[in-house]
């Protein structure tokens, strides 16, 4: 018959090792977080907003004019709170006003970094 002692270190061993890993795993998933978040091209915001957007919005410094009461993108992403990760998840269910652009995720995310870069 095997000694109770014996086994506390294997187990405590095993719980140690379970952990490693839950907290390896853990440090993936973050890491695959941020990867998304820093592949967002904000060049290919740039021409979905002025596809989109220009209609309404003043999307880029050498607009001269958007519709009256319609903040510009620049003025959007001065907003407190409203970082890129709010405003993706904002245009893939916009506001009844705005037109229905069925954007994929990525295309959210590009044109959020593209209106988070306006704010600097």
């Amino acid at each position: 018959m095997t000694n109770p002692k014996a086994r506390a270190p294997r187990r405590r061993a095993s719980a140690l090792r379970r952990r490693s890993a839950g907290l390896a795993l853990g440090t993936l998933v973050a890491c695959g977080a941020l990867a998304s978040a820093w592949s967002a091209d904000p060049d290919h915001g740039e021409k979905l907003a002025r596809r989109w957007c220009a209609g309404c919005h003043v999307v880029a410094p050498d607009q001269t004019r958007g519709q009256d009461n319609v903040p510009s993108l620049a003025m959007i992403a001065k907003i407190p709170g409203f970082g890129a990760r709010k405003i993706a998840l904002f245009l893939l269910d916009p506001h009844p006003k705005m037109p229905d652009m069925q954007l994929s995720r990525s295309e959210a995310e590009d044109l959020a970094a593209y209106i988070v870069r306006l704010g600097k």
